[in-house]
């Protein structure tokens, strides 16, 4: 599972979660920081990413649209690069199972 990370996280979260998330990304490396939510969308979804974000628009946008792509939403507040990579890293098996899934989780909510 690869993630996209949003323009709203760092991009220095993509070296370190390569180990447990190979082919993460951040919109910034990929030049996809001017385009609107609904590209940075598109784009996710033909190249399989999970989107990982702290923009509800994307949790709206998964509600509207379905998967994929699957939303990861962090409710955490501004936390540091490190706290984020934990955060994931302890929440790894659990966003495997329901985001790898066809079951009816779109969008995944961790704070």
């Amino acid at each position: 599972m690869k993630l996209l990370i949003d323009q709203n996280l760092s991009h220095r979260l993509v070296k370190p979660l390569q180990d447990q998330f190979p082919g993460t990304e951040q919109v910034r490396r990929l030049g996809l920081t001017d385009r609107r939510d609904a590209t940075i969308w598109d784009y996710a979804r033909r190249h399989d990413f999970v989107i990982l974000t702290q923009d509800e628009d994307f949790a709206d946008l998964s509600s509207l649209r379905g998967a994929p792509p699957k939303v990861i939403l962090l409710r955490t507040g501004n936390l540091p690069t490190a706290q984020v990579i934990a955060l994931l890293r302890n929440h790894r098996r659990l966003i495997y199972t329901l985001l790898d899934s066809d079951g009816e989780v779109n969008c995944l909510e961790l704070a």
